[in-house]
């Protein structure tokens, strides 16, 4: 049944986790809009700060077993898998204030990236239960994956930056000497293909993050998974895609096979690197990949209106260029920073 809650007038009780590391953005600010534009008249509120990797997942644990209402993931995507992960099958719904390097999740269901408009999102308190999946049992919300995208993933934990632009960097240089692998694919315990691929995106939702649309069409409370196979490309045919990602139809390209299921089984050669929601880790041989039905709450955005293709590209890249500014400028402040601690110390040898 399609469950959806609206606020009463008994006061509900939030927890929000920030993340205090994850993605470009200073902190200080959302917790002074949380103080400000928050409706406490409605809502009680508590913020909890994360210490270590997992810790989200903790808190939200211990929150859903307190009876809290709503917990809030304040970061990137990482921040949101584990938060959502503790909830799932709990009454707890999950929100988002987006402040990562992607925001897949949030993007898909059209939470502004601005921290107000997500907490006027959350005042309304629209709350529905959407579908999730489970790679070799570990959760997902937004996107999983197997080939190239779960190994630039990998690489771009390992840079150590994050944003934007880090990603770009390694997408660009790691693609270029990328080699497709032979995949057999198993859908629904039935239809079996083999397929060699740059990669397999298994979506429920439908980017990556920072509007890359990998599965244009993907909903999150149909039951189904999208799946996207992407053929071996050549270095001419790689801006075409580039451009189809960004502009939502990639499913029209040729190199794009796409189709529709609950589960899918892939076995390759060797193990290697999966991800989930951009975070990667060692898989073996066989992957395995479900969708599971209605199990997360979740307060989504009931004010959504579809836009047409080019104005949705306009207004994604304008928002894209000032969350860009942003990473220019922060990288600009740690270059400055690092060339006067270059001339302090130069001087102090000279004295």
């Amino acid at each position: 049944m399609f469950f959806t809650q609206l606020l009463m007038a008994e006061k509900k009780r939030i927890h929000f986790i920030i993340n205090p590391i994850s993605g470009t953005q200073k902190k200080d600010q959302i917790i002074a809009d949380i103080g400000n534009y928050l409706d406490t008249t409605r809502f009680d509120y508590e913020i909890k700060y994360t210490q270590y990797a997992g810790h989200a997942a903790l808190i939200a644990r211990e929150a859903a077993d307190n009876g809290i209402d709503i917990v809030v993931a304040i970061g990137g995507d990482g921040t949101v898998n584990e938060v959502a992960r503790s909830l799932v099958h709990r009454q707890t719904a999950l929100a988002i204030i987006p402040c990562g390097s992607g925001n897949g999740l949030a993007r898909h269901l059209e939470i502004p990236i601005d921290p107000v408009g997500a907490i006027q999102v959350l005042n309304e308190c629209v709350i529905h239960e959407l579908d999730y999946g489970k790679i070799n049992n570990i959760p997902f919300f937004c996107t999983c994956g197997i080939g190239f995208d779960a190994f630039v993933s990998s690489k771009f934990a390992e840079a150590g930056k994050r944003g934007f632009l880090t990603y770009i960097e390694n997408t660009l240089r790691e693609g270029l000497s990328y080699k497709p692998d032979t995949y057999t694919i198993t859908i629904d315990d039935n239809k079996q293909m083999v397929y060699k691929a740059f990669l397999i995106a298994c979506a429920n939702a439908s980017q990556y993050g920072n509007n890359a649309y990998i599965a244009p069409n993907a909903s999150m409370s149909d039951g189904l998974m999208d799946v996207t196979i992407m053929e071996p490309i050549s270095v001419l045919e790689a801006p075409q895609i580039a451009i189809q990602l960004f502009n939502r139809t990639i499913d029209h390209n040729s190199k794009i096979k796409t189709f529709r299921c609950k589960k899918v089984s892939i076995e390759r050669a060797a193990p290697g690197v999966i991800h989930f929601d951009g975070d990667p880790v060692m898989a073996g041989k066989n992957v395995d990949v479900i969708l599971v039905e209605k199990g997360l709450n979740v307060v989504i955005n009931s004010h959504t209106t579809p836009q047409p293709p080019l104005l949705r590209m306009f207004s994604n890249f304008y928002s894209d260029l000032n969350q860009f500014r942003d990473e220019i400028i922060e990288k600009q402040k740690r270059l400055i920073r690092s060339h006067q601690e270059h001339v302090r110390k130069s001087l102090k040898r000279l004295k």
